[in-house]
């Protein structure tokens, strides 16, 4: 097992370590800056087979196991028009990701849906950081009219943004609203989490995964590469926190 942190650096040390310690096959979740997966292509000389999941390449050529980000923000975005909402700010993710550009084209297509017009100075963008969540939040507040209602990416950004809402004197999901992806467990005890949350079942993904690879070793050419790309796509699921 190896973890990044996050550092794509350090991502194609643990790649070459784990070829050189001969790995029958490799599951991957990349780095949010890894703009490009040279580093795992070397792996087929070897007959490695990766599958990615989560964070995945934006490649054909890869085995993939995701969540319908897309469909995820449309609910996100459902959930908040129905409740009044047409100023809503999005605070989007690293801009190396796949996922990164699914949740934008998500965004646009929802607002069109629901005939809410788009506007690019609502976008906003975080590596996950606090300081560049707060910096983001900082410059969705500036804006007038400002934003009555904010979607996040990930959990963690959604209470960074609510923290620095809070030192604004802002009344988290009175003055503005939010709702946030993953799910995180430790929303449910806290006194005010996000209205709503998007869940992409990591565990499911990371058992599909799992199988997806194993069949691949299994296979009767022994986990040798050819040229069939396995895609898996899970639907998400919006909860809303009473």
């Amino acid at each position: 097992m190896g973890q990044s942190h996050d550092d794509t650096e350090r991502e194609k040390k643990i790649v070459e370590a784990m070829k050189n310690h001969r790995v029958d096959g490799i599951l991957v979740s990349i780095a949010k800056n890894t703009n490009d997966v040279d580093h795992f292509d070397i792996l087929k000389k070897y007959n490695i087979p990766v599958v990615f999941f989560d964070r995945v390449p934006d490649r054909k050529e890869a085995h993939t196991v995701t969540c319908k980000v897309e469909a995820g923000m449309q609910e996100a975005v459902e959930f908040l028009v129905k409740a009044g909402h047409t100023r809503i700010a999005f605070i989007n993710g690293p801009k190396a990701l796949l996922a990164t550009k699914e949740r934008i084209t998500g965004f646009e297509r929802a607002l069109r849906l629901h005939k809410v017009q788009f506007s690019p100075e609502l976008v906003a963008h975080s590596d996950l950081l606090p300081e560049t969540t707060h910096r983001a939040m900082q410059r969705l507040l500036t804006l007038k009219p400002g934003p009555t209602a904010v979607i996040a990416f990930n959990d963690y950004v959604a209470l960074d943004a609510m923290q620095y809402a809070r030192k604004m004197n802002i009344r988290i999901n009175k003055d503005i609203s939010f709702v946030s992806f993953a799910n995180l467990p430790a929303c449910h005890y806290m006194e005010n989490p996000p209205l709503a949350s998007v869940e992409q079942f990591p565990y499911r993904q990371g058992q599909r995964a799992t199988e997806m690879l194993l069949d691949i070793l299994n296979s009767p050419k022994n986990g040798k590469q050819n040229n069939k790309y396995n895609k898996i796509i899970l639907e998400p699921r919006l909860f809303v926190h009473k």
